[in-house]
């Protein structure tokens, strides 16, 4: 591998932007589908043959329904369509594998487990379109067996970054406390597509909350007005335990509430009505959008998590930028970026610059031994990344990772 690194700044700038997709928004609901599929592929796998077979299951579209949301209670008169797509291993020596049933069970028992008041059964149709993979790339899982080693299955880019600043942990905190089991449970007037927008101005921070209102526990528009003011305030003591930032705090600002033209749903999302969702739209690994930070367009859910780099790649790039900032001290901040090469061994990038964030009177010097050091062990360690996904010790969409 080919070895980079230099210093920058860590002096915050005047302006900063971040975004986080919550649980129910369209984007990140394919997200957590693919990525759930993906898991659950990778269990049968494993549990039949012994070992993760070729499949990347990344692809998703979701079409969204139409409803007519009331006070007191509206209805869903069309269902949510969502398209799953990719390719996986579905037959092993003659035995037929049950993807696309897999499919279907993945996909109604995440809906029904996260979206609170959308039925899986009526309120969404599920369709699968995996088909078995390419002769290639199947071929990169079977040199295993000879090699001893997993092999890049494409050539792409993972960036990873730490440590979060406070506007970042900010919009973060913002969003799960309002998808917080124990808020949904004294709120259920709340859905789960919630979605934050933090901008940064000197030392104001400004937060955009979008929350969609389930109707079938709102009784007029008096009680929407109270549900809005309970996220805002939700969202100030959540953020309060995170900065010092003065915060101005914006909740559905669209609405008009003399017109009762508001954020009013049936289902909690607006996929049932208002918006569509596609995989790879939303948030990046660590569970942000954050422009002002290194980041990649690779969409990470739903990829094996063995031999594709766009996901192996950006989640060892984010932790081995988090341990540089935890374990050697000096580093205040640090950028990884990896590059793959398809056919060659993942822990064996053909390129990887670090860039690190000093301390006043600080140097490379002796720093750089120990971030390369962090970053060779998180590479060593990537054969068996895949079993911190499926056991939740790890996962995308989570920081740290």
């Amino acid at each position: 591998m080919e070895w980079y690194l230099d210093a920058r700044s860590a002096a915050p700038g005047a302006v900063e932007i971040a975004e986080r997709k919550g649980t129910g928004h369209p984007d990140t609901i394919c997200d957590a589908l693919t990525e759930r599929l993906s898991l659950e592929l990778s269990r049968l796998y494993e549990e039949r043959f012994g070992t993760i077979l070729h499949h990347n299951v990344d692809k998703a579209l979701l079409w969204g329904g139409a409803a007519e949301p009331a006070f007191g209670g509206g209805r869903v008169t069309a269902p949510i369509e969502i398209y799953l797509a990719g390719r996986a291993t579905r037959e092993v020596r003659g035995e037929a594998l049950p993807v696309d049933e897999l499919v279907q069970e993945v996909t109604r028992q995440w809906l029904g487990e996260n979206l609170h008041a959308l039925d899986p059964e009526r309120d969404v149709r599920v369709h699968s379109l995996i088909r078995p993979g390419s002769a290639d790339l199947t071929e990169l899982f079977l040199r295993r067996e000879s090699g001893g080693v997993w092999y890049a299955n494409d050539t792409s880019v993972g960036v990873g970054f730490a440590p979060l600043s406070e506007v970042e942990r900010a919009v973060d905190a913002a969003e799960r406390r309002i998808n917080a089991p124990d808020f949904k449970a004294a709120h259920p007037e709340t859905g789960e597509d919630v979605k934050v927008m933090g901008v940064r101005r000197g030392d104001t921070l400004h937060l955009t909350v979008g929350c969609a209102m389930v109707d079938g526990h709102l009784a007029d528009l008096d009680a929407y007005l109270a549900a809005r003011e309970a996220v805002a305030e939700a969202v100030r003591e959540a953020v309060a335990g995170v900065t010092s930032l003065e915060l101005d705090v914006a909740v559905n600002a669209a609405d008009v509430p003399e017109h009762e033209s508001v954020y009013l749903t049936t289902t909690g999302t607006s996929a049932e009505a208002g918006d569509d969702g596609e995989a790879g739209r939303g948030n990046r690994v660590n569970g942000l959008i954050t422009p002002y930070r290194p980041m990649t367009m690779e969409s990470v859910a739903g990829k094996n998590p063995v031999t594709h780099v766009g996901k192996v790649y950006n989640l060892i790039a984010g932790r081995a930028a988090e341990a540089m900032v935890r374990e050697v001290d000096g580093i205040e901040g640090a950028e990884v970026y990896l590059v793959s090469q398809i056919g060659r061994p993942v822990p064996d990038p053909q390129a990887a610059h670090v860039r690190l964030s000093l301390a006043d009177g600080a140097s490379t010097a002796g720093r750089e031994a120990e971030a390369r050091r962090l970053l060779e062990a998180e590479l060593e360690a990537s054969p068996d990344l895949w079993r911190l996904l499926l056991d939740g010790t790890i996962a995308c969409d989570r920081w740290p990772l």
